[in-house]
C-alpha cells in the first residue's frame, strides 16, 4: 500500500484545462456550490495538491469470486490492486483535495452517483467537512449546496485544534491526529456507498509522530514508519449465489455481510519482515463491531502495544495486549514486534465478537473467524532502528473550574416508529438543533434508549474526552484505551456517557450521527452549528498551558 502522490496542477472537468484553487467556488469551471474556504489566506498559502476521481471500477475480493463492481477514490497514480487510497499529510502544510464525481449518472442500484467526501474527523472548516447535505455531481444539486457541479475542492489546513488560543500559526500540537479516514457521507446513502467501496485512508504525521523511524530529532518518537507503518480497512459484504454485492438499502436495521474483507480482500496474506510494525486498524462499517486476538496457528494468543484510539495517539503505551475492540468507525493503532518469531511462522488476526444482527455485538466466543494471515517471511534489509517510548502525546489537562461552566446538552439515541432518532426526531439537515459560540465548551451527554441497540456514535469536528460512563445510572469504568481523545463514542445498552468538547477556530454547519452509517440513513443523525462570536474568557488557570 503506497501512498499517494502530489500532483503539480488541478484540473476541469476535461481533465486537461489547468484549473487552480479558488477561495470562492469556480462555477465557471464546473465546481459545485461550496461555501467560501475558510481562512484560506491565511492557512492556505502553498499548498500540497491532490486530485481523486470517484469512478466505477471491477474489482476481486477473492481468486473463487467474480468481479463485482465497486466505487473508489483513485487517483492517477493509484495502483490497480488497492482498494483504497492513503495520503500521507503533515501538520503545518496545507492539502487542497479536488474530488471529481465520475460516477455513471444512470446507475441503477446500491449506491448513489453523487457523493460528499468526510474527512473524518479532521480539524477543518465546515465547506470541507463533507457535510451530509453537501452532495454533488454535475446532474445532482445538494441541498445545502448552491449550485451543481462536477467537482469539490477540499481545503485540508492540517492545524491543530487551538489555533485561535495559541495564536502560534498552528495551534496546539497536544491535539493532533494521526489516523483518519475520508469516505462517502451523502445524506441518506451514506451507507449504500461506503459498502460500494467509498473510503481511503489520510495519514497526518507532525515533529512528534514524524514518521521517521530515523528521526535525529530528539522530539520525535520514531515509531515504526513506512513501509513499515500499514494501513489495514476492516468491511463487510454480503454475496449472493452468483457472487454479487447483496445490500438491503431500504430497512432501517441493515445488512450485515457474510465476509469480512480486509483492504478488500477475504482473507488475504500479509508478508511481514522480522521487525517491530505500526498496524493501524480502521472499522470502516458499515455496522458488524470486531474484537480482534493475535493467534499462533495453534490458536495461542500473542500480544501487541496499543499506542493510539481513533487516531489520536496515547500519553503513553499499553503494553501486553492481547485484544482489540472496534466499533463502527473506530480506529486503533497496534505495534507488533515480528523480530521474536523464527523466519515462516504463520499468525493470524481473528474477530472472536458474535454479531448476528445489526442490533450490535452479542458475545466473544470461540478460536473466532480467522481475517487476515501474517506471515514472517524475511528477516529485514537493515536494523529495526524504530522504538515504542514510554511517553507518546500529552493531553491538555482538565479544568475542573471549565468542567462546571460548560453548558451541558442531552442527546438521546432513540427510535421512532420503526425510524431512528435523536431527541425524539429524525434528522433535518437543513435545521440546527443546536447553535454554539466559537471557542466554547460544552458537555454532551449520549444516552441510549434505543431499546436494546448499540451505537457507535461519531461527533464531527473535535475530539472529545469522556468524563463518565454510566449504564442505568450506575458508574462504570472507562477502559484505559478510551482515556485519551476520541471521536467515536460507543454507546452500550442502556448507557449514557458524558463527553466534554470544544468548538474553536472555524465555523459553520456539521453533524453527530450513529456510524452504523444505516441508522444514520435513517434518521439517526442530528445538525449542529458553530457560530463566530466571543465567548467570555476561560476561568483563571484554564489557559492553554
Amino acid at each position: 500500500m503506497s501512498p499517494l502522490n502530489p500532483v503539480s496542477d488541478l484540473h476541469g472537468v476535461d481533465g486537461v484545462q489547468v484549473v487552480p484553487p479558488t477561495v470562492d467556488a469556480n462555477a465557471t469551471s464546473g465546481e459545485c456550490g461550496r461555501k467560501a474556504h475558510q481562512r484560506f489566506d491565511q492557512l492556505g498559502l502553498n499548498p500540497t495538491l491532490y486530485e481523486i476521481n470517484v469512478v466505477e471500477r471491477p474489482w476481486k475480493a477473492h481468486p473463487d469470486l467474480p468481479e463485482i463492481k465497486v466505487w473508489s477514490y483513485r487517483a492517477a497514480d493509484s495502483t490497480p490492486d488497492s482498494f483504497s487510497p492513503i495520503i500521507f499529510a503533515r501538520y503545518g502544510q496545507p492539502v487542497l483535495c479536488r474530488f471529481h464525481c465520475k460516477l455513471p449518472k444512470d446507475h441503477v442500484g446500491v449506491g448513489v452517483p453523487y457523493i460528499s467526501v468526510h474527512l473524518h474527523n479532521l480539524h477543518c472548516p465546515s465547506e470541507s467537512d463533507g457535510f451530509p447535505g453537501d452532495f454533488f455531481s454535475a446532474n445532482k444539486q445538494g441541498l445545502t449546496l448552491d449550485y451543481k457541479g462536477e467537482y469539490k475542492d477540499h481545503f485540508y489546513p492540517n492545524v491543530y485544534a487551538g489555533l485561535d488560543e495559541m495564536q502560534n500559526g498552528i495551534g496546539d500540537y497536544r491535539e493532533a491526529l494521526g489516523t483518519l479516514w475520508f469516505h462517502d457521507h451523502t445524506w441518506q446513502a451514506t451507507s449504500q456507498n461506503v459498502v460500494r467501496g467509498m473510503f481511503g485512508f489520510y495519514v497526518l504525521f507532525d515533529h512528534l509522530d514524524s514518521g521517521n523511524e530515523k528521526d535525529p530529532s530528539p522530539e520525535a518518537l520514531r515509531l515504526p514508519s513506512y513501509p513499515y507503518d500499514y494501513m489495514l480497512s476492516f468491511n463487510d459484504m454480503r454475496f449472493d449465489a452468483k457472487g454479487q454485492l447483496v445490500f438491503d438499502r431500504f430497512s432501517p436495521d441493515g445488512t450485515l455481510g457474510d465476509k469480512i474483507l480486509v483492504n478488500g480482500k477475504i482473507e488475504p496474506v500479509l508478508r511481514v519482515a522480522r521487525r517491530k510494525y505500526r498496524l493501524r486498524l480502521l472499522n470502516a462499517g458499515p455496522s458488524r463491531f470486531y474484537e480482534f486476538y493475535l493467534n499462533d496457528s495453534k490458536g495461542k494468543s500473542q500480544t501487541f502495544t496499543y499506542i493510539a484510539n481513533d487516531g489520536n495517539l496515547l500519553p503513553a503505551p499499553i503494553r501486553n495486549m492481547g485484544k482489540v475492540r472496534l466499533g463502527v468507525a473506530e480506529r486503533a493503532d497496534l505495534v507488533v514486534d515480528f523480530s521474536k518469531y523464527p523466519i515462516g511462522t504463520e499468525l493470524f488476526l481473528t474477530n472472536r465478537l458474535v454479531q448476528d444482527t445489526t442490533r450490535g455485538p452479542d458475545k466473544v466466543e470461540g478460536s473466532g473467524t480467522k481475517v487476515l494471515k501474517l506471515l514472517v517471511d524475511r528477516d529485514p534489509p537493515e536494523q529495526d532502528l524504530s522504538q515504542v517510548p514510554d511517553v507518546l502525546r500529552p493531553l491538555r489537562p482538565l479544568c475542573d473550574e471549565e468542567i462546571e461552566r460548560a453548558k451541558v446538552r442531552r442527546w438521546v439515541f432513540d427510535r421512532k416508529g420503526g425510524e431512528w432518532a435523536v431527541n425524539g426526531k429524525p434528522e433535518n439537515i437543513l435545521d440546527s438543533s443546536a447553535k454554539i459560540d466559537k471557542g466554547e465548551c460544552e458537555i454532551w451527554e449520549l444516552v441510549n434508549e434505543s431499546g436494546g441497540w448499540q451505537h457507535p456514535v461519531h461527533i464531527h469536528f473535535e475530539e472529545g474526552r469522556i468524563l463518565s460512563r454510566t449504564v442505568k445510572g450506575v458508574p462504570v469504568a472507562i477502559p484505559e484505551h478510551e482515556r485519551g481523545r476520541k471521536d467515536v463514542f460507543v454507546l452500550g445498552k442502556d448507557e449514557t456517557v458524558r463527553v466534554f468538547l470544544r468548538f474553536r477556530d472555524f465555523t459553520g454547519k456539521y453533524v453527530m450521527h450513529c456510524h452504523n452509517v444505516i441508522h444514520e440513513d435513517h434518521g439517526m443523525m442530528v445538525r449542529w452549528d458553530i457560530e463566530d462570536d466571543t465567548p467570555p474568557e476561560p476561568p483563571a488557570g484554564c489557559g492553554v498551558s
